[in-house]
């Protein structure tokens, strides 16, 4: 059970390459690379598409998924074979149709499996503005998914864990971490064993978190904290690129467009 946290907050961090992206992909909500290009693609209502894109920016290679629906896909995560899109964006804790969608990571490959999947807790699917099962940040960790949600009410995430295969599933809740702020982006990097999210208070300033060696048997992690010094947009993906380097995306909100940042802690 993951559920201890200790804090530390640092102020050694900077943006060292802005890019701005073009609007088709205006609502950027998830990071993930391939082949020495990110891929990304838009939130809820918008194509099912997967677009890959070099490092400044351009949209080199468009993969639409015909046959797939945009409910409102929040996040993606890869492992050897697979990309996994997560579908799981649920304001309002009204959804009842969550599901993760398993594509191969061949661009040619039109096969897909879909996971889906509950949470056990929620009995109630009436519409609240504080929700407690919404989800943004996805990663993939030894055989299994997990789940950070987007928790509204408490300022928590709350962990899930879900099989790779499809199928349909109650996701099992295996810890918490005391974030006090709500996550809106997340990846792992299995050779450094870590965890980063992307969190916010007041969807004014961002925050990155930092868990080292993150593995699904501590019970006890510390949180280094590093504000994120950007200002008027909304921070919605994060991709490790190092310990200390690491690209993150943001929707057009007032900026007109959405941008792709290198943000490094490095001095």
């Amino acid at each position: 059970m993951i559920c201890i946290c200790f804090f530390s907050i640092s102020h050694s961090q900077s943006i060292i390459k802005k890019v701005k992206l073009s609007k088709i992909i205006s609502e950027t909500s998830g990071l993930e690379y391939y082949n020495d290009l990110l891929i990304t693609h838009n939130d809820s209502g918008n194509d099912p598409s997967l677009y890959y894109l070099d490092c400044s920016g351009k949209i080199i290679y468009t993969r639409k998924f015909d046959d797939i629906k945009n409910n409102d896909w929040e996040d993606l995560t890869a492992d050897e074979d697979f990309i996994y899109i997560a579908d799981m964006g649920n304001n309002f804790d009204t959804r009842k149709n969550l599901m993760i969608t398993k594509v191969s990571k061949d661009i040619n490959d039109k096969n897909y499996e879909i996971i889906n999947f509950n949470y056990p807790e929620q009995s109630d699917f009436n519409f609240k503005l504080k929700s407690q099962f919404d989800a943004e940040a996805l990663i993939t960790i030894d055989e299994f998914l997990l789940i950070f949600t987007k928790n509204r009410a408490k300022k928590i995430t709350d962990i899930y864990k879900l099989p790779k295969k499809a199928g349909s599933y109650a996701a099992k809740k295996i810890g918490s971490l005391n974030t006090n702020s709500i996550i809106t982006g997340g990846d792992y990097k299995k050779d450094l064993k870590l965890l980063v999210l992307t969190s916010t208070i007041d969807f004014k300033e961002y925050y990155l978190l930092k868990l080292e060696n993150f593995d699904l048997s501590k019970k006890k992690y510390s949180i280094d904290i590093f504000q994120i010094p950007i200002k008027k947009t909304q921070i919605e993906a994060v991709k490790i690129i190092d310990s200390f380097n690491f690209w993150l995306s943001s929707e057009n909100e007032k900026n007109g467009f959405p941008y792709l940042y290198k943000f490094s802690l490095k001095d």
